[in-house]
């Protein structure tokens, strides 16, 4: 007899695996990649380390699954900025106006995902979540190339400059100390913004306009960057 989960063990056993991806989350977000360990991620998720085990074979696997686990939240959240503004160049803006705002709002855990050194290879992932934010990015630019807002330009490349730009600045080794002032965020995130949308074409005063208008970006997710 073949046994079947009901679906209220599927659910548990969906919510254990939340809680130890939150866990490693937060261990990230709180002392960097190092700190994902499977012995105080267990304790964290108030579980045993053989069941974090059960659910990641490896801390590699573990890793690996929490840069995608952060990568379609924030992924997520950039569809959803650009599906609500009014046109293509607006869409543009809001996307790169989430990314910069994900980035500052958990710079710690944004290093971690994309560069921090650890210990085990999760290369594949890294790249697997850049290449998505990356893509989503080049649709945004391509629907305005299409609708005449910018010129004609490889829109991969275009969104992979961006999405490297985005990130040396606000969370490489060469991001200014002022980010770490919460004070100084939006600006950081309007400054960011603009200059990508000069780099795509925009043209100065447009590009100020939009800036402004993406800027509705609630506040309150910068809170604790």
């Amino acid at each position: 007899m073949v046994y079947r989960r009901t679906h209220q063990v599927v659910k548990r056993l969906a919510a254990r695996r939340s809680a130890i991806l939150a866990a490693a989350r937060d261990a990230a977000a709180e002392s960097g990649m190092a700190a994902v360990q499977i012995a105080p991620v267990a304790v964290r998720a108030n579980v045993a380390a053989g069941t974090v085990y059960r659910y990641f074979p490896s801390k590699a696997d573990l890793i690996s699954e929490l840069i995608a686990d952060v990568s379609r939240d924030e992924l997520a959240a950039i569809r959803r900025a650009a599906d609500a503004a009014p046109g293509p160049s607006s869409a543009l803006a809001a996307a790169v106006s989430t990314v910069a705002v994900h980035v500052l709002s958990q710079r710690k855990l944004s290093w971690g995902i994309l560069a921090e050194p650890v210990d085990v290879d999760v290369t594949e992932s890294r790249l697997a979540s850049r290449r998505e934010i990356a893509g989503e990015i080049a649709i945004r630019i391509d629907a305005a190339v299409r609708a005449g807002h910018l010129p004609a330009q490889d829109t991969q490349l275009a969104a992979t400059a961006l999405l490297g730009a985005l990130h040396e600045s606000l969370v490489g080794p060469l991001a200014p100390d002022h980010l770490d002032d919460p004070a100084k965020l939006r600006d950081a995130v309007q400054s960011v913004t603009l200059l990508a949308l000069r780099a795509v074409g925009v043209m100065d005063a447009r590009a100020r306009g939009l800036v402004v208008q993406a800027a509705a970006v609630p506040a309150k997710a910068l809170v604790g960057a």
